[in-house]
């Protein structure tokens, strides 16, 4: 008896299925980690904030482990494209519900509302850390905005690949960002020591698939030389 195939659109909503469920129990596990707090507001922020982090740490690795396992480095996959498009949208969930844990005022998140000041944008650690939230979010909306089919074909293959590379960007922002309020907070509950490894992991084979990335691709070019 042949194997049962699945069609690409049931293939497709089954892993988007499995992504989701496994967004769901990382954001249900901060959630309940995050109990001690009696403010909805703030476990709702940490449980979509991570649960983007983890997301995009993941989307941001798929492609160092097809290197590490010999495999070709495509322009896109679905699996990543789908990854990374979760990650977005609980980033932008985060950024909806992070904007009135601290403050009620949304606007205070980026500006002094005191008018004795000169300078009315706000220039230390806590406006640090919201303006590179700014900047991520204005990112990911960018890379959601052109994560299809339709743009891939409009843009053509390189120029596509060129605006997701912003990726990278975005994680760094992402990084700054939750390292900027991991200091504000004191280290958050603790909640660092699983912030840094994420970001050393994902940062470390990031490293380690553009070295071996570079290094078959030279290994390629002096073979084609060679002949």
């Amino acid at each position: 008896m042949a194997p049962l195939r699945i069609g690409y659109w049931p293939r497709r909503l089954l892993r988007n299925a499995g992504i989701v469920g496994l967004a769901l129990v990382v954001y249900v596990v901060v959630v309940n980690v995050t109990s001690y707090s009696s403010q909805v507001l703030f476990r709702l922020s940490m449980a979509t904030g991570y649960t983007s982090v983890v997301l995009i740490g993941w989307a941001l690795l798929i492609g160092p482990w097809r290197v590490m396992r010999g495999r070709s480095a495509p322009v896109s996959t679905d699996l990543r494209r789908d990854v990374g498009i979760w990650g977005g949208l609980f980033g932008l969930a985060h950024v909806a519900t992070g904007l009135f844990v601290h403050l009620g005022d949304p606007l205070k998140y980026f500006f002094f509302r005191d008018e004795t000041r000169r300078a009315p944008v706000r220039y230390d650690l806590f406006g640090f850390a919201n303006w590179t939230g700014l900047a991520a979010t204005l990112l990911l909306l960018l890379l959601l905005v052109i994560s299809n089919d339709i743009s891939l074909r409009r843009l053509g293959s390189r120029r596509w690949k060129a605006w997701q590379r912003w990726t990278y960007w975005a994680g760094a922002l992402i990084v700054a960002h939750g390292l900027a309020y991991q200091w504000i907070e004191k280290g958050n509950g603790g909640w660092v020591y699983l912030f840094v490894p994420v970001v050393l992991i994902v940062a470390g084979l990031q490293l380690d698939g553009r070295r071996r990335f570079l290094a078959r691709r030279a290994q390629l070019s002096d073979a084609q030389t060679g002949d």
